[in-house]
């Protein structure tokens, strides 16, 4: 059990306050002492929640939890209160959850994405509980007159043995809320765990199931109305000027106008990515009908100059950022990616002596590995409700991040911050996409300027043709080989269109003794952004890829060479900036070779491996493929995991298949290109996403058994699975693929996809 000072973690990290009602309520600020997250609160009976809330303990003994996370899928918004519901001693069955909405003077780092709520808010829910566990046994002890040390605090009921004495939460809830917060709280020692490491079902389930409204598209007001937007066809186009004539005519349709999202002056933050800042904006009755009607608007659209704005980083100050000019085409991207290759780049990291170690080489193996763009395509589209008025604003829809969005919504509509109300939906999907909020400011801004509610809808071809895409990559490896075929040297050059995925400090930078990694970038006018796993998900793939050609070269086997290498970088490692843990890294590996029994696979039975460190997780997984006429299938993929403590093991299951699934899919047939800046895929009849018998037969996810702290798990799973299912391709096929996706690869080999 460890004991935590309050000077630090709890005195600015606690208030403590009675209820009119009876009661309790807690209030934490996740930044006071701790690492940056949320906010806890228990509440009497409803639900518990994650992120910046307040912990409210009824006269009944029932206990509510508002969590101030987004919840998109993750299901952090179970887990998370089963961190809290551990310290805290309280039935799971007596706890109810509730969705927070933003309240930035209560919660600090509203935000879901990175794969790091449950790592950083461990050590503060755990507090959280723990804390309010304290009060609740200091008020039993002034009441009965007796030691507190001798009280003990499980599943809602407070004790006292030596005496017989019993009581609920509830009834000592109220006295527990006048009390000092304690000097010191002890934590739980993680073997005494109860209720983190089992599995509890989604809190939400029953509402899912049920259709209850949970998700933005759901929300409805009395007399709203519904938007639509009109953006540019392509990308480096813009609004010249449109006719409203030929429209307002039309049934259900009350105005049409056009908005701006950014006033010049505003300097943008980080997630104030917005493809086309102009947009016209159509208001009606239904949202059939505004979707009718962005089909007869004429509308004029001109190619748009080069330009720039001002943003501000993480804790930085303001740059300007370039918005070059021009109509852009895959094929010119792929010919700069061809061209970027062969000449040198940025050096990120050089350890040794590279470029010696290839003038002496006696083999020199290079492959390049490319990625085009792709869409998020979120199961729900692109939504949101606004109301406006001349003194206050209400906001509700699907964010990510609404800590990031709402100044550019308080610019955009003129009013002060305290003056907005956002509130949470669940969300429908957001793979890093709904951390981009721009369409918050767009329905605010339609409210405003047509006076009423309304509910603005993308359809999907609004969703696809956007933009905020992953990047399109290149990646080219290059390694040197002695006479004994001994590896001398590994060098990586990387980039994209518009940034470089290189990740210089991670394996294999510190297995080898002459490593260089470059990287360089394309300007584009494409919007990009975060997709699960930023830059993870191709460096993986093309690294992992490249490391199982080199094994076969070399003449060993693919899970023995990358042990090799990390029993080097465990024991004498090159370089300082070793950004991750070789004895973990290598534990996933034995593990997965463990469990998939890697050497002895079942007759007809093609497999490849990968691993890959990310989110501070370490996750290895073999893709099983069979052959059947000529169509390579997933018959199953065995995933090895060490992410720390695991909170909820059927939540995390779940959560491994969930990216399983999708890598797989991104990687056969993920695809988005351009013509003259008009992307090629605008609906899901040309995108194709994974249909239900290409996903796997079987999934196997085996955790670590582990006592560190928990770490990152909605992405971790994502990026090992492309070069998994890339080596399992060669087995399968004897081709050995290099450009994504990979269904156009086998298309072009004579395979079926």
């Amino acid at each position: 059990m460890s004991t935590l000072n309050p000077k630090l973690d709890r005195r600015s990290f606690l208030k403590v306050s009675a209820l009119a009602g009876g009661g309790m309520l807690l209030s934490f600020s996740w930044l006071a002492g701790c690492k940056p997250t949320p906010e806890q609160s228990l509440i009497l009976p409803k639900e518990w929640f994650e992120l910046n809330s307040y912990i409210k303990i009824g006269d009944n003994g029932v206990v509510t939890l508002y969590s101030a996370n987004p919840e998109f899928g993750s299901n952090v918004k179970t887990s998370m209160p089963m961190i809290l519901a551990e310290e805290l001693g309280v039935d799971w069955k007596m706890v109810l959850v509730e969705q927070a909405d933003f309240w930035p003077e209560r919660f600090q780092r509203q935000f879901t994405g990175g794969s790091q709520g449950i790592r950083q808010g461990w050590t503060p829910l755990r507090t959280a509980g723990a804390t309010a566990r304290q009060l609740l046994i200091n008020a039993a002890a002034q009441t009965w007159k007796v030691p507190a040390a001798e009280i003990t605090a499980t599943a809602g009921q407070l004790e006292h043995k030596a005496s017989g004495k019993k009581a609920g939460y509830g009834e000592l809830a109220s006295l527990a809320a006048t009390l000092p917060v304690p000097e010191e709280v002890a934590l739980k020692d993680p073997k005494d765990f109860t209720l983190i490491g089992t599995s509890k079902k989604n809190v939400d389930l029953e509402k899912i199931i049920t259709g209850t409204p949970l998700f933005g598209i759901d929300y409805q007001m009395e007399g709203m109305k519904y938007a639509a937007i009109v953006h540019p066809p392509a990308f480096g186009m813009k609004l010249a000027s449109f006719d409203a004539s030929s429209v307002n005519s039309l049934p259900g349709i009350l105005d049409v106008f056009s908005i701006q999202l950014f006033k010049d002056e505003y300097v943008r933050n980080f997630f104030d990515t917005a493809t086309f800042p102009e947009l016209v904006a159509i208001v009606g009755n239904s949202t059939w009908e505004v979707l009718q009607a962005k089909k007869s608007l004429k509308a004029t659209w001109e190619k748009a100059p080069e330009s720039s704005f001002s943003m501000s980083g993480f804790g930085g100050n303001p740059s300007k950022v370039k918005v070059p000019a021009g109509l852009e085409n895959t094929e010119i991207h792929l010919a700069k990616m061809a061209e970027y290759t062969s000449k040198p780049g940025n050096v990120l990291r050089r350890d040794g002596d590279p470029e010696g170690a290839f003038k002496k080489a006696t083999k020199i193996l290079e492959k390049t590995y490319i990625a085009p763009f792709l869409a998020h395509n979120t199961m729900e589209p692109v939504n949101c409700f606004a109301h406006v008025t001349a003194d206050k604003a209400e906001i509700y829809g699907p964010t990510q991040a609404p800590e990031f969005i709402i100044g550019t919504i308080a610019s955009a509509i003129g009013l002060p911050k305290e003056k907005i109300s956002i509130k949470l939906a669940r969300m429908g999907g957001g793979f890093g996409l709904r951390a981009y909020s721009h369409h918050m400011v767009e329905a605010a801004l339609i409210s405003q300027k047509a006076g009423v509610p309304i509910k603005m809808v993308y359809s999907r071809e609004d969703d696809m043709t956007y933009g905020i895409y992953r990047p399109s990559y290149s990646a080219t490896y290059r390694a040197a080989l002695d006479e004994k075929n001994q590896l001398l040297a590994l060098h990586v050059k990387a980039g994209g269109v518009p940034e470089t995925p290189i990740h210089a400090n991670r394996f294999p930078a510190g297995a080898i003794d002459n490593y260089l990694a470059e990287g360089w970038q394309i300007e584009s006018n494409i919007t990009i952004g975060a997709f699960r796993a930023p830059r993870s998900n191709f460096i993986a793939a093309a690294e992992q890829s490249f490391l199982d050609e080199l094994a076969e070269v070399m003449g060993k086997d693919p899970i023995a060479f990358r042990l090799d290498l990390l029993k080097r970088a465990e024991t004498n490692p090159v370089g300082e900036n070793n950004d991750y843990d070789a004895k973990r890294y290598a534990g996933v590996l034995e593990l997965v070779k463990e469990k998939s029994k890697w050497g002895s696979p079942a007759a007809g039975v093609h497999r490849g491996v990968a691993a890959y460190f990310c989110h501070n997780s370490y996750v290895a997984e073999v893709v099983d493929m069979v052959l059947q006429d000529k169509k390579p299938v997933v018959s199953k993929v065995i995933a090895a995991v060490d992410c720390g403590i695991v909170v909820n093991k059927d939540a995390s299951v779940n959560m491994g298949e969930g990216a399983i699934v999708d890598a797989i899919g991104n990687a056969l047939y993920g695809e988005l290109t351009f013509n003259e800046g008009v992307p090629s895929k605008t609906n899901f009849h040309q995108y194709r996403m994974i249909r239900q018998q290409d996903a796997p037969k079987a999934i196997e996810v085996h955790f670590v058994e582990s006592k560190e702290d928990p770490t990152g798990l909605g992405e971790p799973f994502f990026p090992p699975v492309f070069a998994a299912l890339a080596n399992s391709l060669y087995k399968a096929t004897g081709k050995r693929f290099y450009q994504q996706p990979f269904g156009t690869q086998l298309e072009k080999e004579g395979f079926k996809v």
